[in-house]
């Protein structure tokens, strides 16, 4: 007899584990936002606002995907395929995010959130098997297009905000 979409017990413990862990996440922010300065800036917003607002959202959306998955799980969720797991395009999404955070400091942060977008794009466009993922002009037009997103992110931060990012040169275009 198969078993209705809402009583599969094989997925609550996943999704149980799921919101624990952004539960425990958020705890462990609203534990770091403690020790952050309360004292109100201009507009009356404290540097410890935002802390304090993640780790809420954070909590409170953890302590609700724990308590659906001790409900019956998520009913709606369709059932798992039989399609295995893309590996290559983690690896992918991994080394741009971890050469990022590695290189923003010494090639500044427009040229390591462009690395950041073209190995993420590459790993998804691979992940979804499309084709010419290896040619010349796919990996141009990601290199451009993490510029284009890249750079007036730096700029706005920079110029508009006040807020210092690791620039390649010391004029603060770059």
């Amino acid at each position: 007899m198969p078993l209705e979409p809402h009583a599969r017990p094989h997925a609550v413990w996943p999704q149980t584990l799921v919101g624990a862990g952004i539960l425990l996440t958020g705890l462990a922010l609203a534990y770091g936002a403690v020790g952050i300065s309360s004292e109100a800036g201009y507009g009356g917003v404290g540097p410890n606002f935002l802390p304090w607002l993640v780790s809420v959202a954070l909590t409170l959306c953890g302590a609700w995907i724990v308590w659906e998955s001790r409900t019956g799980g998520f009913r709606q969720m369709d059932a798992p395929s039989d399609e295995p797991a893309y590996w290559s395009g983690l690896v992918w999404v991994s080394a741009g995010l971890l050469l990022n955070a590695a290189l923003i400091t010494t090639i500044g942060f427009i040229l390591s959130c462009t690395l950041c977008y073209l190995l993420a794009v590459q790993g998804l466009r691979r992940s979804k098997g499309q084709a010419g993922v290896n040619s010349p002009r796919t990996w141009l037009i990601d290199i451009v297009t993490g510029l284009l997103i890249s750079a007036p992110v730096f700029w706005m931060f920079t110029k508009f905000l006040a807020i210092n990012l690791p620039g390649l040169t010391a004029t603060g275009w770059i």
